[in-house]
Formats: structure tokens, C-alpha cells, sequence
């Protein structure tokens, strides 16, 4: 079978000695090229630019079924768009990516697209909820990874401050979870919110805090704390 013409592009810029070094951080058994990101993207903008929402998610599927760890990562670019019109196939491509995760970096390139497709159809949550009972922890963690942007909103809408809200009882149901990622995660939802709402956050940590593993709560309440002493290296 002949090889996917972007696979070979990404291939001719592989970097066998850093291969072998991403190959030994991310752990993930599958083929490394040694392709940084800012390269990965550059790529994907250029493939993007020639292919409509149809193309643009055949080509995702047939990368992310290569399992090259960076043409999973030049898939997740494919698809980063805000608007994309119409993008039901986008999500369903996104959301069967899910159960199939296994290592941090992939994960968080596809749930970066994955919320904009969540920002710009929020009844997905609902399925998104779904997957806080799965059996696999990225599965769950991908749940909160992928609602971070209600997280940075400075001017919430009602609307947004319930799916806020919602998310955060998310993060009550998976606070006795013991798995570092999803704790990592947590600590990471709260930290950002707390940005611009750390009243809300305190509340929080004051509800459930300890529930929480100890480096989730430091991490959650830091920038609370940074605030309280703005001396305190952060």
C-alpha cells in the first residue's frame, strides 16, 4: 500500500535522535518521527488550506489510524478551526478518538479541538458527561480537559455560568478519583478558573479540598495564594 502523501512529508522531517528521546517521555508504544510541533502545524495549516470540512476529516481519520504519534498530533490540527460549518462529522471523528487515548500529549491536541466543537455546540456536553463513568482514566479526564475554555471566559453569560457550574459539579464526582491524571486535571480546571472567579474556587477547595490530593489542591489554589501574597514566588 502506498503511503499517505503527508505521513511521508512528516517523515522526511524526522529526527531519528529525538524520536528515540520523545518515544522514551511520552512512553506510548507506538512509532515516533522526531517532528516538533510548531513543524507539525505548519504542515497542517498548509493541508488544511486545500481541503473542504469533508477532506479535512477524511485526512484526520486516515492520520490518526496511522498511529504516528505525530500524525495523531497533524490530525488534531486538521480540526482546531473555531467555525467550522457543518461539523457534526468533525465531533464524531473527535469524540470516537476518545476511548482510544493513551498519552497526555495526543490527548490534549485532539480535546484542543475538541472544544471548539463543544464551544460551538454546548449540548455536546451532555455526551461529554458520559464519559466521567469510563473505565479508562484519560477517557474521564478528557471530560475536563475538553470544557477548560468555561474556565477563561471574562464576561460569562448565564448560560455559560450554568455550564460552569455543571463542570464543577464534574470535578465533585471525580475528586476521590486517585489517579494523578485526573487529579492533575482538577487542580488544573480550578487553577484557571481561578484567574477570574477565585471567590468561586475558594469556595470550592472549601467544600471539597480535601478530597483532593495534596499537589491538586496546591495546584488549584495557587494563583489564589499568589493573590494573598504577591511575593510568593508562583
Amino acid at each position: 500500500m502506498t503511503e499517505l502523501q503527508q505521513i511521508a512529508e512528516l517523515r522526511a522531517l524526522g529526527d531519528e535522535t529525538k524520536a528515540a528521546e520523545m518515544a522514551a517521555y511520552h512512553k506510548a508504544p507506538r512509532v515516533y518521527l522526531g517532528v516538533a510541533v510548531p513543524t507539525i502545524d505548519e504542515l497542517a495549516r498548509t493541508w488544511r488550506a486545500d481541503l473542504d470540512v469533508a477532506g479535512r476529516v477524511a485526512l484526520a481519520s486516515a492520520l490518526w489510524d496511522s498511529d504516528i504519534h505525530e500524525a495523531r498530533v497533524a490530525a488534531s490540527k486538521l480540526l482546531v478551526q473555531a467555525r467550522i460549518r457543518p461539523d457534526d462529522e468533525v465531533w464524531r471523528l473527535i469524540a470516537s478518538w476518545v476511548p482510544q487515548f493513551d498519552a497526555w500529549a495526543i490527548a490534549d491536541h485532539a480535546m484542543k479541538a475538541g472544544e471548539r466543537r463543544l464551544l460551538a455546540d454546548p449540548d455536546r456536553l451532555d455526551e461529554v458527561e458520559t464519559w466521567l463513568d469510563h473505565p479508562v482514566f484519560w477517557v474521564r479526564r478528557a471530560a475536563l480537559v475538553g470544557t477548560l475554555p468555561w474556565t477563561r471566559l471574562r464576561n460569562p453569560k448565564p448560560a455559560d455560568l450554568a455550564r460552569r457550574e455543571r463542570v464543577l459539579g464534574w470535578l465533585e464526582r471525580l475528586a476521590d478519583d486517585r489517579q494523578p491524571f485526573i487529579q492533575k486535571a482538577i487542580g488544573w480546571w480550578l487553577r484557571d478558573l481561578s484567574k477570574h472567579d477565585p471567590q468561586r474556587v475558594t469556595e470550592w477547595l472549601d467544600a471539597h479540598g480535601a478530597r483532593l490530593k495534596p499537589f491538586a489542591r496546591r495546584e488549584a489554589g495557587r494563583w489564589i495564594k499568589k493573590r494573598e501574597n504577591p511575593a510568593q514566588p508562583s
